[in-house]
């Protein structure tokens, strides 16, 4: 897929050049869809253990589980919008997929259910975020692409922020949980619509005659970008578990949506300028403070068990923070060294191996919460973590070749 604006770009008309009419409504879609999913998602743990009576490690195994099985799907979806599968049906089938199962959770009579819808919630994500990725890079020139998913991480994450916002005005009217996680069908359904009427239809991306890609056929670089970030997302600390830190520390169920909200509309803010930002200095140096800050939040975090409210609420802003500085430039990384017939099949590789490493990331974390208290946990991500930003680092001695 050629970009929708062929013509070569400065930094200056980079910054000035309006985004193109994919990126735009696939951005609303992503709005429209974390509103959708984050009037459940902060609540989740919440419903799991006091409503549903699991504990840490049946949460990891739920948020691990969901994420693996989504990782491996990204990679085929991915690999079929390369094989020239429109990658428009894709994000539509995937977006409706999730849409139609993620409210059922609210009629969820035991974990394992909450397993199923939460597993059928992320195939809908498997299908849809490797294309919708691989559309995004190929509507934009290289010097524009930390911007353009900068913009899209920022629309994800308002998303994230209004979600929990109408999660806490129902349950300030007394609403049920349940009928809170019910009534997330509403900008569900404005998602399906908005793909169908507003997203135009791209060229799809069609692989070369003979083409045989092969892990061996990436770019170097690309290759061990695609196993730090494995690495890393091993290392990662689902904020399911920032919330059930938060309650432990003394904060009220009926505010968790509203410390979510904060700590969403901080991803908004920082998205952009960090997707901007990483165009312009390059990815690794905002990848690794982005990383460097996250060890120092999950050491304070393993450190303050049980700080004042106030404390609470920064360092849960703090955490996601951290999040939202890498996720940008990650992702444009693989765009950067990937060709265009590639794209679909890297990203999908990338969150192929950063979903299959949640699972036991996840699951190790809850486990060792369970034995040894969440400080330890926090104090073992922290440690792990910064041993893959030094892989980084290292990564990081030579400038990278841009793909464009």
């Amino acid at each position: 897929m050629r970009p929708e604006d062929g013509r070569p770009a400065t930094h200056a008309a980079s910054v000035s050049r309006a985004l193109p009419r994919t990126v735009v409504v696939l951005g609303l879609v992503s709005l429209l869809n974390d509103a959708s999913s984050e009037m459940i998602t902060p609540l989740l743990p919440i419903f799991l253990t006091a409503t549903l009576g699991a504990g840490p490690a049946i949460v990891g195994l739920v948020e691990g589980l969901a994420e693996a099985t989504s990782s491996v799907l990204k990679l085929v979806a991915g690999r079929l919008a390369d094989r020239g599968v429109d990658a428009k049906s894709l994000v539509v089938a995937g977006y409706g997929l999730s849409n139609a199962t993620r409210p059922l959770i609210g009629l969820a009579a035991a974990w394992s259910s909450v397993l199923l819808l939460r597993f059928l919630d992320r195939v809908g994500k498997g299908f849809r975020t490797a294309p919708r990725d691989a559309l995004i890079a190929g509507a934009t020139l290289a010097a524009d692409r930390g911007r353009a998913f900068g913009f899209h991480r920022s629309m994800d994450h308002a998303g994230a922020v209004i979600g929990p916002l109408l999660a806490f005005a129902l349950l300030s009217m007394q609403v049920e949980l349940k009928h809170v996680f019910l009534a997330s069908v509403v900008p569900g359904l404005l998602v399906l619509l908005l793909l169908m009427f507003g997203l135009p239809r791209g060229q799809p991306f069609v692989a070369p005659p003979r083409a045989s890609f092969a892990w061996r056929s990436l770019h170097g670089r690309l290759r061990a970008m695609i196993l730090a970030a494995g690495w890393l997302a091993l290392a990662s600390v689902p904020e399911a578990f920032v919330v059930l830190w938060a309650i432990g520390a003394g904060l009220s169920v009926h505010w968790v949506p509203l410390v979510w909200a904060a700590a969403s509309l901080a991803k908004m803010v920082i998205a952009m300028p960090a997707g901007i930002v990483s165009d312009r200095l390059g990815r690794i140096p905002v990848l690794l403070g982005g990383w460097t800050l996250r060890v120092f939040v999950l050491l304070v975090l393993a450190a303050l068990p049980a700080p004042p409210a106030w404390q609470v609420w920064l360092l849960f802003v703090a955490y996601a923070a951290t999040l939202a500085v890498t996720e940008p430039a990650e992702r444009s990384v693989i765009g950067d060294h990937a060709s265009a017939h590639e794209r679909g099949t890297a990203y999908g590789l990338y969150h192929l191996a950063s979903g299959l490493l949640v699972l036991p990331g996840a699951v190790l974390f809850g486990a060792i919460w369970e034995r040894f208290g969440s400080s330890t946990a926090f104090t073992t991500a922290a440690i792990v973590t910064a041993l893959g930003a030094a892989w980084m680092s290292w990564l990081a001695r030579e400038p990278i070749t841009q793909a464009g």
